[in-house]
Parts: structure tokens; C-alpha cells; sequence
């Protein structure tokens, strides 16, 4: 018994501390946002007074939210809301579609298409970016918001994620929906879609995730503060001569909260998936 205590113990203590490095940094990040300059974030950096704020002030906010700040702040959380959207859903609907008909197609080679699309996830966007930017130059697509949603929507790692979910759905539904005379595009809809709710909540943390933090991409392809998200403008309080510590802490508190309360949204079924595919094996 009394090793039992000591093995929760120590796994309480360690637990703590990699809570502790996950959170302290979004802790200074906060109460960094609320001191008024950015003289005093770097004063204050590297000591305990980084957890301090003596004179909150919501200045650095009204300054990036004001009609006189250097950069559209609000015009970029709404493009990035915009690509988020409309992202999630395009990969929610291909993806989805994609692994079904790898899944239940009647075609030879299904198997080896997966492995292939599968290997694909290897391969880094960024390698593949140049290329990306030549086809967007050549489609016309360039500087709008197209160009940031259309090349996502068919990750190999989404439609592997689907696959595995789809295939825990025992096949016979399938075919005594298919001699009741559903079609497959039905079956699709209402038997594998309702039954794997945490694999789309699933993706859409993912995928939601990563396009809100998408910042080379959109940087490369787009050219006006009319498509350009919200990372481009964090990025613009990084001057070459001067950082704005001050308004990069409030934008990037700014910043944060929308996703947080994305993940929040869908978490328990993020948790579900999770637990249905460890407790699968």
C-alpha cells in the first residue's frame, strides 16, 4: 500500500511540473498583455515580476481593436475564421468521402491507393509549397481565400483517420441497407456518418487547429490585408528594428482564444475517439 502511495506520488509530481510547463507560459503570456509597455515586459522578463502586473490596463487591446491600429487586427480574425470554416468543412466531406469509398469501393488495388495516400502524410508542406504556389499562380487563385482552403481539404492523415473509424462499423449494416435499396451515397450519409461522431469532431480539432495557425502558406500566397489571416498580423508587431512586445502579447491573447474555444466546443467528443480507439486496441 504504501508503495502504491508513493507511485502516485511521484506521478502526481510529475504530472504538476509538465502541467506547470504548459501552463506558466500561457500565464506570462496574459499578464504580459495587460502591462502598458513594452519597456516594461522586457524589465520585467527573466524574474518573478513576470508574473506581476502592479497596473493592468487593457491600453495594448484598445490600441490592435482601435481604428487607428497599424493593422487591420479584427479584418484578420475574420479571414481567419473564414478559412477555418470553410476548411474544416471541405476536409470533414472529402476526406470522409474519400476513405468510404476506399473503404467499400469495388475496385481492385483499394488497399494499395491507401498505403499510398498514407505514405503521402510523410512528405512536409513545406517541400511541397513552390510547387503549390506555381499551380495557385497558374489557376488564378493567388490572394484570395481560396488559395489557403483548397490545398487541405484531402489529407492523407484524415482520410487514414477515417478509414479506421469507418472500418469499426460492421459491414452487414452496410449490406442489409443496401437490399433495403440505399444507395451507397445513403449508406454514406445515414449509417457512417452518424456513427462515427467523434472521428468528425475529431479532424475538426485537428484540422481547425492547424489552419488557425497557418502562417507560411498564407504568407506566400496571399498579398493584402484582404485574405490574410490572423497569424501575418502577429507577425507584423515583429518589426525588423523594434519589437511591440506590448500589442504581440495582446494580439496573440486575442489570437488564442477563438481556437480555445473551438477545442472546448468538441473536446468531449475528441476525448470519446480517443478512448473508443484505445479501448478498440
Amino acid at each position: 500500500m504504501t508503495r502504491k502511495r508513493s507511485l502516485d506520488l511521484m506521478r502526481t509530481v510529475l504530472l504538476s511540473a509538465l502541467s506547470a510547463l504548459l501552463v506558466v507560459p500561457l500565464i506570462i503570456l496574459f499578464v504580459s498583455s495587460l502591462k502598458g509597455t513594452r519597456q516594461e515586459i522586457l524589465a520585467d522578463a527573466g524574474s518573478f515580476k513576470a508574473f506581476l502586473v502592479p497596473h493592468p490596463t487593457l491600453s495594448n487591446y484598445a490600441v490592435i481593436l482601435g481604428p487607428k491600429s497599424m493593422t487591420p487586427f479584427l479584418k484578420y480574425m475574420a479571414n481567419s475564421a473564414l478559412v477555418l470554416s470553410g476548411t474544416v468543412v471541405l476536409t470533414l466531406l472529402v476526406s470522409s468521402m474519400a476513405a468510404f469509398v476506399l473503404l467499400r469501393g469495388r475496385f481492385a488495388g483499394r488497399k494499395l491507393l491507401l498505403g499510398i495516400i498514407t505514405a503521402l502524410y510523410i512528405i512536409p508542406n513545406e517541400t511541397i509549397m513552390l510547387p503549390m504556389l506555381y499551380e495557385s499562380l497558374a489557376l488564378g487563385i493567388t490572394d484570395t481565400y481560396w488559395v489557403q482552403i483548397l490545398p487541405f481539404v484531402a489529407s492523407p492523415l484524415f482520410i487514414f483517420l477515417f478509414h479506421q473509424f469507418f472500418s469499426q462499423v460492421p459491414s452487414s449494416i452496410g449490406e442489409a441497407a443496401l437490399i433495403d435499396g440505399a444507395g451507397p451515397a445513403r449508406i454514406f450519409r445515414m449509417i457512417y456518418l452518424p456513427l462515427n461522431g467523434p472521428a468528425l469532431a475529431t479532424v475538426a480539432i485537428l484540422q481547425g487547429m492547424a489552419m488557425w495557425n497557418q502562417y507560411l502558406w498564407p504568407l506566400l500566397s496571399t498579398n493584402t490585408d484582404d485574405f490574410r489571416p490572423i497569424t501575418v498580423a502577429i507577425a507584423s508587431f515583429f518589426g525588423s528594428d523594434t519589437i511591440l512586445w506590448n500589442l504581440a502579447m495582446a494580439g496573440s491573447v486575442m489570437m488564442m482564444l477563438p481556437i480555445l474555444a473551438f477545442f472546448l466546443t468538441f473536446q468531449r467528443f475528441f476525448i470519446a475517439s480517443v478512448s473508443s480507439t484505445a479501448v478498440k486496441g
